[in-house]
């Protein structure tokens, strides 16, 4: 259970597309003045050095975040929403030279205005503690709230929150099979409680049978409360066996009107820059709920 260290992973194909769509869904939500409360179910340790430790060792970031930089920087054209994403990692390194990629917490954290709240569970007994010190560093820390527990059990207390306003980011690791499962239950819950949340769920896309049905059985679970959906998946290579992680997705419940369009200009070229021997591929499809 506790195997997973998110480090390993920081900066890869699959953290771009998470971040890029996560970043979108904040600044949309943020246009109107009311109190957002931002939740993570699983934060990780908040921010991760790309030069030592966990990152060194998979080197996940040398095909995701790096390969990215250096099909900009060879003059090839991105559009704004790429360019926003990297704007936002490259803020929390200094002159703007990659050593460092924020995960979740810490993208959220540079979201926040005065009158929004992040809430952060990490269960790792490692990591939780890492991110409460990593927290404490930033100037926003008062205004995020760290808890060690299980977020799938948590969340639905959390809702709906105080201002009628919050998105969720849903990440967990899938290592244990039971997520996906416990994932579907709390979304149950979540929207039975708060169906007009704005709910952001990662997911690996793998051989294994719970992978390929979640996305359906997503759909159904955004069908029964007659909620919008939008579901994208960003593959860079298709070759056999599963030695690394190949193509991941991001199922939105309640996506704003805009999120089709903006993944719509940055799917292509974060194809183009990623891809691995031709495997690059991209799906981005959406239902509008009429209620």
């Amino acid at each position: 259970m506790f195997s997973y260290r998110h480090a390993f992973h920081a900066g890869s194909h699959a953290d771009i597309l998470k971040h890029l769509t996560l970043i979108h869904l904040v600044e949309y939500l943020q246009e109107k003045p009311g109190a957002l409360t931002l939740v993570d179910t699983h934060a990780g340790a908040g921010i991760y050095s790309l030069e030592d430790g966990f990152a060194s060792v998979s080197k996940e970031a040398e095909g995701g975040i790096f390969r990215l930089m250096k099909y900009k920087e060879a003059g090839n054209p991105i559009p704004e929403s790429v360019q926003n994403y990297l704007d936002y990692i490259l803020a929390e390194n200094i002159d703007r030279q990659l050593k460092t990629y924020p995960g979740s917490p810490f993208i959220l954290a540079r979201l926040l205005r005065p009158q929004d709240r992040i809430k952060l569970f990490e269960l790792h007994p490692k990591e939780i503690d890492i991110l409460r010190h990593n927290i404490s560093e930033l100037k926003q820390s008062k205004q995020i709230d760290i808890y060690s527990e299980n977020s799938f059990n948590r969340l639905k207390g959390l809702l709906p929150p105080p201002s009628r306003r919050g998105l969720v980011l849903i990440d967990p690791s899938y290592e244990d099979k039971q997520d996906y499962r416990y994932l579907e239950v709390a979304m149950e819950e979540a929207l039975q409680r708060f169906a007009t949340g704005c709910y952001a769920i990662w997911y690996p896309v793998l051989s294994r049978r719970e992978s390929a049905a979640l996305p359906d059985r997503l759909k159904k679970i955004a069908g029964a409360y007659k909620r919008s959906w939008l579901h994208t998946e960003l593959r860079v290579e298709n070759a056999q066996g599963e030695r690394r992680l190949q193509a991941s997705g991001m199922f939105i419940i309640n996506p704003p009107w805009t999120l089709e369009k903006h993944l719509a200009q940055a799917l292509p070229t974060l194809t183009k820059a990623l891809e691995i021997n031709g495997g690059g591929q991209f799906i981005l499809k959406s239902f509008e709920a009429k209620n």
